[in-house]
C-alpha cells in the first residue's frame, strides 16, 4: 500500500544557521555585532509597507538568525504601536503591535531600550518577527525565511565524479554528471539528473521548504521506504540556476559513494 501523503511545510535552512555561525568566524560568534546593510529593505503587512528603509541594520546575535533592524523614522508610527514589555524573548525588549486595516499582529515587533554590548547601534531601531509579516523585500526582490546573510555562500560546480546512491542496499541513483552544491556550514549535496535516479521508486510528497539562497523545494518519498528522502528546486532563484530540475538525496539518510568510495554520513539536524 502506498504511503499516505500529508500536507507538510518545512523550512530547510534556518535551523542550520546556528552551526554555521559557530563555525564561520570562530570566537567572534560569541559576541554580537551589527552591520549596515547596503540594501533597501521593506516589510509589508496587510498590503501596507510598515517599514521601508535604505539604512537598515543587520544584527548578528549568537545562536540566532540575522535580523533586520529599522530606524524608527523609517517605521510607520500609524501601524506599529507600543504594546508594553516583551518578557524574556528577546530579552531586554519592548514590544509593538502591528496593525493595518482589520488585521493585528500582537507583539510582532520589538526594540531594545538599552541594547547590550555589541548591539549599541540598535538603539532607536525596531525589528519585526519575520513570519508575523506578510512579505519582505530586499530592493525589489521578495525574500523568504530570513534575511540573506552576506557571509553565507552557495556555490554549484558541474562535475564528472561518479555518484552512486543506495538505500537499504538497493541502488536508487547512479550518475557521472552530478552538480555539487557547496553551502556554508552544510555537507556537500549531490544534485543529479532525474534520468539517473530511480524515480519509479519515488512518489511526490506534499512537503515543501523555502530557502532564501535557493528558492522553493519540492520532495519525494520512496515507496515503502524513507519519507521525504529526495528533493529538488524546479524553479531556483536566478542566483542558483545550475540545480534547476535536478534532485538530491539527504546524505544523512542514504549511502552515497563518490568515485567508488563510500562517504561517511554527516551528522546534522536531518540525521
Amino acid at each position: 500500500m502506498a504511503e499516505r501523503i500529508e500536507d507538510r511545510n518545512i523550512l530547510e535552512e534556518p535551523s542550520q544557521t546556528i552551526r554555521r555561525l559557530e563555525g564561520r568566524l570562530g570566537d567572534r560568534t560569541l559576541v554580537p555585532w551589527v552591520e549596515q546593510s547596503p540594501r533597501r529593505v521593506r516589510v509589508y503587512f496587510n498590503g501596507v509597507a510598515v517599514a521601508d528603509s535604505r539604512e537598515a541594520l543587520l544584527a548578528f546575535e549568537p545562536k540566532r538568525l540575522p535580523v533586520y533592524w529599522f530606524p524608527k523614522a523609517d517605521v510607520s508610527g500609524e501601524h506599529v504601536r507600543p504594546a508594553g514589555s516583551a518578557g524574556s524573548t528577546p530579552s531586554r525588549a519592548t514590544r509593538f503591535d502591528v496593525v493595518a486595516g482589520q488585521r493585528r499582529a500582537e507583539k510582532a515587533a520589538w526594540t531594545y531600550p538599552d541594547p547590550g554590548p555589541g548591539l549599541e547601534a540598535l538603539r532607536d531601531h525596531i525589528a519585526f518577527y519575520w513570519n508575523e509579516m506578510d512579505a519582505w523585500y530586499e530592493e525589489d526582490d521578495e525574500v523568504f525565511v530570513h534575511p540573506r546573510d552576506p557571509y553565507h555562500r552557495v556555490d554549484v560546480a558541474r562535475s564528472s565524479r561518479h555518484i552512486r546512491v543506495e538505500i537499504a542496499g538497493q541502488v536508487v541513483a547512479e550518475s557521472s554528471r552530478p552538480c555539487l552544491l557547496f553551502e556554508t556550514g552544510l555537507p556537500t549535496r549531490y544534485y543529479l539528473p532525474k534520468t539517473d535516479v530511480r524515480m519509479d521508486l519515488m512518489q511526490p510528497s506534499r512537503t515543501t521548504s523555502q530557502c532564501p539562497y535557493k528558492g522553493i523545494a519540492v520532495y519525494w518519498t520512496m515507496r515503502d521506504g524513507p519519507r521525504d528522502i529526495l528533493w529538488g528546486y524546479p524553479f531556483p532563484i536566478p542566483e542558483c540556476p545550475k540545480i534547476e530540475n535536478l534532485v538530491s538525496f539527504f546524505n544523512e539518510k542514504v549511502d552515497i559513494s563518490v568515485d567508488g568510495e563510500l562517504q561517511p554520513r554527516p551528522v546534522t539536524h536531518w540525521s
